[in-house]
């Protein structure tokens, strides 16, 4: 294919040829990066994301459950808690030093 001729609509359509093309040869499996050319690859990913997600564009695989999406959004959540919090404390304690005996802080 000419370079730069890609569009979403075909990148889809590559997938799943290259899947029936699998199916028909006997192969029981997704395609793989590596069944593509690397210009193929790299227009597919930029139109339709990780490799994976692109499976589930094309509709060759199941997209991850919602609630482990959930799970993993929450955890992330969590994390920039934490570290937002070790921030602060980290912020405190450099404050802390620079205000003892100037009486700033006695009351």
């Amino acid at each position: 294919m000419a370079k730069g001729k890609y569009t979403k609509e075909l990148c889809l359509k590559l997938l799943r040829q290259k899947a029936a093309e699998l199916s028909a040869a006997g192969e029981d499996r997704l395609p793989k990066r590596a069944d593509f050319a690397e210009e193929e690859v790299v227009a597919i990913k930029a139109f339709l994301g990780p490799w994976p997600r692109a499976l589930e564009a094309a509709g060759l695989k199941e997209p991850p459950p919602v609630d482990r999406r959930e799970k993993n959004r929450e955890k992330r959540i969590r994390a920039k808690r934490r570290r937002i919090e070790e921030l602060k404390a980290a912020q405190q304690k450099k404050q802390s030093p620079a205000c003892e005996g100037t009486g700033e802080n006695e009351k």
